[in-house]
């Protein structure tokens, strides 16, 4: 079977240069061009793996490639999706999947009448933490799950992720994203109702809040509450955290996705900081996208699935304008 080529659209999102590096180490697939309009992003990338570069997208999508990895800025992943899609290529898109609804509609319409497949990167998935809780979920050893605690904390970005014409929201939508689709995939279950309070409480003068709390009701009845707040500052050990607790009705299990990891303490770094060494959850994701489309079998994480999420992310908004919950 010959090799799959692949292009990236846009190193925007730092989670680019981790994907890309998963792509490089599979032997089935040469990564064939990236494009950017910010040459100085992907410049040494291009440069040391001798890659063609675009400045416009849609040149990379005029080659024979077979798939695009998108990390744009998230208000341009609709449009190059659909893009993509009109030129026969299949798509893997960085989380959240759109800004509004119905462009995330547009976004899966196009791909489904184009004959493409569409996955959102939601890498989350893979981590050992989640993947052994859903086992045991599924095993029946907490019983009905009756509830979802989740956290997902993390420093703050800066650049385009606070600019709302290039990001479309704050960290309730940067956040809101990853551990509401864990949610969803151990639920089964549509939220039905979605509260949420967000403010900018840990940075001043900027424009979108760095700190949010939503809580959902499921048609399930299952409650959920996440925390999706900016709010690890610089001496903190870590970025930040994904974290569940999930409550049954004969039991209770723990997540932290992140606990495999070592205690560094450096005089050089100046503070502890903790070095994760379990499994990449990144390559994990990349390797079922290429398993995927070189056998011909769906994608394990939709456009339906990213549109889920993002969904709720949204509904927080409109309940935040209107002070009270919003039926979605």
């Amino acid at each position: 079977m010959k090799k799959l080529k692949i292009g990236m659209i846009s190193f925007a999102h730092g989670h680019a240069f981790s994907y890309f590096n998963s792509l490089h180490a599979l032997p089935e697939v040469e990564v064939t061009g990236i494009a950017d309009s910010v040459p100085s992003r992907v410049e040494n990338l291009v440069r040391a793996h001798q890659l063609s570069y675009y400045e416009d997208y849609r040149q990379l999508l005029d080659t024979d490639i077979d798939a695009v990895v998108i990390c744009s800025e998230n208000v341009y992943h609709a449009e190059i999706t659909i893009e993509a899609a009109r030129r026969g290529k299949h798509v893997l898109c960085e989380k959240p999947l759109g800004i509004t609804k119905e462009s995330m509609e547009v976004m899966i319409a196009a791909c489904r009448d184009n004959n493409v497949q569409l996955m959102t990167a939601f890498p989350c998935r893979y981590l050992a933490a989640v993947i052994q809780a859903k086992k045991a979920v599924e095993r029946g050893e907490i019983g009905d799950i009756i509830a979802i605690k989740g956290t997902n904390r993390g420093g703050f970005p800066g650049g385009w992720f606070v600019d709302p014409k290039l990001s479309g929201g704050g960290a309730l939508l940067d956040h809101t994203v990853h551990v509401m689709d864990l949610m969803n995939w151990f639920i089964g279950s549509d939220v039905r109702e979605v509260y949420a309070y967000a403010a900018p409480l840990f940075q001043e003068n900027i424009a979108v809040e760095d700190a949010g709390m939503i809580h959902v009701k499921f048609a399930s009845g299952v409650f959920g509450v996440l925390d999706t707040s900016w709010s690890r500052n610089g001496t903190f050990p870590t970025w930040g955290d994904v974290t569940m607790e999930i409550v049954g009705t004969q039991g209770v299990i723990s997540v932290d996705g992140f606990a495999q990891k070592n205690e560094l303490y450096s005089k050089a770094n100046g503070k502890g900081t903790w070095e994760f060494w379990g499994d990449n959850m990144d390559a994990y994701m990349i390797q079922d996208f290429v398993d995927a489309l070189r056998n011909g079998t769906p994608v394990p994480i939709t456009g339906e699935d990213g549109l889920r999420s993002a969904h709720v992310a949204l509904a927080g908004y409109q309940s935040l304008q209107q002070g009270q919950p919003v039926q979605i």
